[in-house]
């Protein structure tokens, strides 16, 4: 496993140079195109500088800002004893050093994400949505799924790729726009009536790099995205033993149609499903960051284990290719402990709505009591008041 994991962070370096790169020299275009005295050298030392600077943000504070894009709120155990014991199970299961915190956001959809910069610094993030829908086995597959993507060292790559490309994007929507209104082409009609046909071939390299070196870095960062939700998949399957609760798990993500209100193109990546329903049932295109969600299905199903081996024989089979989505070092690992056995049933459709209003509750501190006639009593955080009665039997509870 460590040898898969040390391909993965190769990879993961050659990516985000790569996107540097790009990042430097789309920089060096736009400068030398404004400034041809200068040769490029000060936009690509500016590009540097963004790029060191959006790198640290991401790196130390990216979490906290994809958790705080989410309006995702940190829980103890008490709220959900369950999602905290599923953890425990996957973060043993794993070997990961540290347990994850772990956050609740205040949303129906189900859906989950998990970030951080390292095993050490990391966080899973689950939908209260999430949380009432899934079954234990539905649930321990997403979370395992998630916890793959934190032992894989996905996460610090995924943020790292995705602030690079935003700055790429915006570094070429500045220029674009800026030749758009700053009369970009009456400097080139000068410049070429001129005799200054130098000038105007520039203008062209640089406007045919400000469209094809965003173009280029997002294929690259979507590329890449979709393969790690498949080895997400598959790894996630080796630390629960069980395909079938991943599997069915996605099926209810796809299933719904609600919308989640506090995700966006910057967050939507990070999620184990496209957090919108228009890309949950949609094929991955070249610029989507997910498979599409019946295939990943239909491999899980295909699955006779839980190895490597395993999940590659039935990526083959469903994709009708023979390239590997598992590199060499992990179809060397033989170790294929078997599918386990189902822990239980579905929970009860008529409650799913209430248990996820009642999660939010508790994730927003509201106080329950169970009355003695059966009520649940839900107060909320700003009742001041030191006692409450019953609305079914009158019982007075202090508070």
């Amino acid at each position: 496993m460590w040898e898969l994991i040390q391909a993965n962070r190769r990879k993961s370096f050659m990516l985000f140079i790569l996107m540097g790169m790009g990042l430097i020299m789309l920089g060096a275009a736009v400068s030398y195109y404004l400034n041809p005295a200068g040769m490029g050298i000060d936009g690509a030392v500016i590009a540097i500088l963004i790029w060191i600077i959006m790198s640290l943000i991401s790196y130390y504070r990216g979490a906290s800002i994809l958790l705080s894009a989410s309006k995702a709120k940190k829980v103890t155990s008490e709220v959900h004893p369950q999602l905290f014991n599923i953890v425990e199970e996957m973060k043993i299961a794993s070997g990961l050093p540290v347990m994850p915190e772990i956050y609740i956001i205040n949303e129906e959809a189900p859906n989950a994400f998990a970030a951080g910069r390292s095993p050490k610094h990391a966080v899973v993030a689950v939908t209260a949505g999430l949380l009432a829908r899934l079954n234990r086995d539905e649930l321990q597959g997403v979370i395992a799924h998630e916890m793959a993507h934190i032992y894989n060292r996905d996460i610090r790559f995924m943020t790292l790729a995705g602030v690079m490309l935003g700055s790429i994007v915006l570094i070429s929507e500045i220029f674009l726009r800026g030749m758009l209104y700053t009369g970009g082409g009456a400097r080139y009609r000068s410049s070429n009536s001129s005799g200054g046909q130098g000038q105007a071939i520039v203008m062209i390299i640089v406007l045919l790099l400000s469209v094809l070196v965003p173009i280029f870095a997002g294929l690259l960062y979507y590329a890449i995205s979709r393969k790690r939700e498949y080895l997400a998949d598959a790894t996630g399957v080796r630390f629960s033993r069980y395909p079938e609760g991943l599997a069915s798990a996605l099926e209810k993500i796809s299933g719904t149609k609600i919308e989640m209100r506090s995700a966006n193109k910057v967050t939507a990546p990070m999620y184990i499903a496209l957090p919108f329903s228009k890309g949950k049932k949609a094929a991955a295109g070249l610029r989507s960051t997910h498979p599409p969600i019946e295939e990943r299905i239909r491999i899980l199903r295909s699955m006779d284990g839980t190895g490597f081996l395993s999940y590659q024989a039935a990526y083959s089979d469903v994709k009708g290719e023979k390239s590997n989505i598992i590199p060499g070092s992990g179809l060397q690992e033989s170790d294929d402990p078997g599918i386990r056995k189902a822990f239980d049933e579905a929970p009860d459709k008529r409650s799913v709505k209430r248990n996820a209003g009642d999660i939010m509750m508790m994730v927003n501190n509201y106080h329950f009591i169970e009355c003695s006639c059966g009520l649940r009593i839900k107060v909320p955080p700003e009742y001041k008041k030191k006692s409450i009665n019953c609305t079914k039997c009158g019982t007075v509870h202090t508070l």
